[in-house]
């Protein structure tokens, strides 16, 4: 792992990073407390398709989550997005949910085409990173949790399935099609948002993924709203969420 720039404000010490991988350098980022010096719970955020590591809502619940939490955080460009390359598959796949969206087609079955492509790699960079990650003093050994919505949702569920460090989830803003197999090997406890007038998944879709998960403790969250409003309070209970499950 290295880290290519330091920073911090009000507390919050930032580090960019990237870490050599089977597929090429994977471009992360690191938020801790300034004074950090000891083991503590690490978060790992999944942005939405068409963001990257640092988008506008990744970096402010990332600071929430390490000022008032105390917990490390840790996000990743996912493939084909911010500093990424693109790749032809990507780009077509891409090209076709952008036609159909405005054609006025639902995303579903296209947008689940897109995120099967990116987590047959997505998986084992997530854990090469928590491995790194912990490997610092700042951060160390202890409890890993999973924040991610809409895309972030659909590349965390295979790595919930397949990753046992990781010990709690907040998912959301995403349908069932093509996950209900990998939905119910999640089992950890899950926190579930869905926007009630979500113009991008139908609200039976959401519902349906809730259901499908294998979480016997699961908890729904559901808001009016559109598909990116999720109200400021959530990330309210999330904080609650992640101390209660990861201590």
């Amino acid at each position: 792992m290295r880290f290519t720039s330091q920073a911090s404000l009000d507390g919050v010490a930032e580090q960019i990073f990237t870490l050599p991988f089977t597929f090429g350098e994977i471009p992360g980022v690191l938020w801790t407390p300034e004074d950090a010096v000891e083991a503590r719970p690490l978060i790992l955020m999944g942005h939405g398709g068409g963001q990257h590591k640092k988008a506008p809502g990744i970096l402010a619940r990332a600071h929430r989550f390490v000022a008032e939490g105390g917990f490390a955080v840790a996000a990743i460009d996912a493939p084909n997005h911010g500093n990424r390359p693109k790749d032809e598959e990507f780009d077509r796949i891409a090209g076709e949910l952008r036609a159909g969206m405005a054609a006025g087609e639902g995303p579903s079955v296209l947008a689940a085409a897109m995120h099967g492509h990116l987590a047959r790699q997505t998986v084992a960079e997530w854990q090469a990173v928590i491995t790194a990650v912990q490997e610092l003093e700042r951060v160390g050994v202890g409890p890993v949790g999973y924040w991610g919505m809409s895309m972030g949702c659909g590349l965390g569920l295979p790595l919930l399935a397949a990753e046992p460090r990781i010990r709690a989830a907040v998912l959301g803003l995403l349908g069932v099609h093509g996950l209900a197999e990998t939905a119910a090997g999640v089992t950890v406890p899950v926190e579930f948002l869905l926007q009630w007038d979500d113009n991008l998944v139908p609200r039976a879709q959401g519902l349906a993924l809730f259901d499908a998960l294998g979480s016997a403790d699961k908890t729904l969250h559901a808001n009016p709203g559109k598909h990116g409003e999720i109200p400021e309070f959530e990330t309210d209970s999330s904080l609650r969420f992640f101390t209660r499950h990861l201590g």
